[in-house]
């Protein structure tokens, strides 16, 4: 009795659950605008390709996206997994409203996890005519009310893991960018605390027109529900204004203007950067691949012909010289681990880079790739694991850390025979195959491939990560951590990382809590 006066309780304060499905929007047309034609123009040169720059610095990623939002002339179409609150992101905003006054329409699609607690405020810049929110959310039961929502998910435990965990910013439909990065200072260099050392690949072209498509499809999802639905009440254009009077304010306090982030992005973005990518830009065949929304309605494994990991299959298949692995959440399934102590074994070099203990900003996710390392060593497997302090002097981004700021990883990529390269959102893990959402870029590329190859060797370099090794001295076979502390070699024999970390991750290695993170 209890539990139906619960259920009927969350159907009546449930908001979007009966509301009726939002109007379908699509991307717009590239021809005819600056970015478009400029593309177009470029890529007449190269048929039936697109052209591609990495962006490996964190200062660079922010700058190529303020400048696609100040280049834009007819849209931007933006989805994010998380969205953090901080000086980067309130300065994208601020431009953003910029571009949306001057006619540009705005899509922002954001999983539900970066709302919580912030309806109204997000809701706030919906208010622009031009601008458009909308959230991802598989669990709408509940949703309107911190207490329903709560209730809501003790009645849906299995779904509340299922997350779009997408990145894509995408510029009059002719220029995108995918990679690993949220938005937040974290992503952008600009936290005094942590940074994570992250990848985006800039691409331009027909393959933009393919993102463009792909976020059209999450959009128009029946998952994806206008942020109004959730609201007992719409903010007005007065509430708006005092919004944006606000952000004004903000960004001109002094603390703010004087930020060393800022000054270095406003001295580097005195003029725009897009041109001089433009013209380095790789030009080679690349496709965009993306999870089917509706992924994360299974209740089982999922469908292969709804799953990223399904495109990348034959990549991995084929490999048969030298594989590349760049995740920052390395959980490997059995099949993951015949597959790569398999290719060893055959002779492919196998290097994956991902995070340490002591680095790891999940140090739950360590308990489902620890207890792995003897095995995957054993076969051949070469384990480089990032520090959460590399040495400063260290002059290659994306691995650089400024001041006290640790390091963590959060960089996704896949070189294949030195040949292909996969950029994206997905980590090599259950949830990224299963029940994440996910998109990214193959390129056929040489070029580009050896380019992604260089950034992932200067990461495992022994100044900025430790390479873990099997220690056979003692008798009993046991790990080791090698590195360099200011040029110095050294050997650990513990895993580097607090008590309180090991804790962590062994309490989740016990109870299995890694495979739902």
């Amino acid at each position: 009795m209890l539990q139906r006066f619960l259920l009927l309780a969350l159907l009546l304060l449930g908001g979007c659950a009966s509301a009726p499905l939002p109007t379908p929007s699509h991307a717009l047309a590239a021809s005819g605008t600056l970015l478009g034609d400029g593309v177009q123009h470029r890529a007449a040169a190269h048929p039936g390709q697109s052209g591609f720059h990495l962006l490996a610095s964190s200062s660079d990623a922010f700058l190529a996206r303020v400048d696609l939002i100040r280049a834009a002339q007819r849209s931007l179409d933006i989805q994010y997994y998380i969205v953090h609150d901080g000086i980067t992101t309130r300065a994208l905003i601020y431009e953003l409203l910029r571009a949306a006054d001057r006619g540009v329409r705005v899509r922002v699609l954001i999983d539900d996890t970066s709302s919580d607690g912030w309806d109204y405020e997000i809701a706030t810049f919906a208010a622009h005519p031009n601008i458009q929110i909308r959230l991802f959310n598989p669990l709408h039961l509940g949703r309107s009310t911190g207490i329903t929502r709560n209730l809501g998910r003790l009645f849906n435990l299995a779904e509340q893991h299922r997350r779009m965990h997408n990145k894509l910013w995408l510029a009059d439909n002719s220029v995108a960018i995918v990679g690993g990065r949220n938005l937040g200072d974290e992503y952008f260099g600009a936290k005094s605390e942590m940074n994570f050392s992250d990848l985006d690949l800039l691409a331009a072209g027909p393959v933009a027109g393919e993102l463009g498509q792909s976020f059209d499809q999450y959009w128009n999802s029946a998952i994806s529900r206008p942020i109004e639905d959730y609201l007992w009440s719409k903010p007005s254009h007065g509430e708006l204004e005092r919004a944006r009077a606000r952000l004004q304010r903000y960004m001109e306090k002094s603390q703010v203007q004087h930020s060393s982030y800022l000054e270095r992005l406003r001295q580097r973005s005195l003029s725009s950067n897009l041109a001089s990518w433009f013209d380095e830009l790789i030009w080679a065949p690349g496709r965009a691949v993306w999870d089917d929304p509706l992924k994360v309605l299974d209740r089982g494994p999922g469908q292969a012909g709804q799953q990223l990991s399904a495109q990348l299959d034959p990549l991995f298949q084929q490999v048969s010289q030298e594989l590349i692995l760049v995740s920052a959440y390395f959980v490997p399934t059995d099949k993951g681990m015949t597959y790569l102590t398999g290719r060893a074994d055959q002779g492919v070099s196998v290097r994956l880079l991902t995070n340490s203990l002591e680095a790891t900003d999940v140090p739950a996710v360590h308990a489902g790739y620890a207890p792995q390392r003897m095995a995957l060593l054993e076969h051949g497997v070469q384990l480089y694991e990032l520090r959460a302090q590399p040495d400063k002097h260290l002059a290659g981004a994306p691995w650089r850390v400024r001041g006290s700021s640790n390091a963590s990883l959060h960089s996704k990529a896949i070189v294949f025979d030195r040949r292909q390269v996969f950029v994206g959102s997905f980590n090599f893990d259950p949830r990224s195959i299963i029940w994440n959402t996910e998109v990214g870029i193959i390129v056929d590329s040489p070029e580009l491939a050896e380019n992604t190859r260089k950034l992932a060797l200067a990461g495992m370099s022994p100044s900025v990560s430790y390479r873990v090794r099997i220690d056979r001295s003692a008798g009993q076979p046991r790990l080791a951590w090698v590195d360099e502390k200011d040029g110095h070699p050294r050997v650990l024999h513990h895993e580097p990382g607090s008590l309180w970390r090991r804790f962590n991750a062994w309490i989740a290695g016990a109870i299995g809590l890694e495979k739902m993170l």
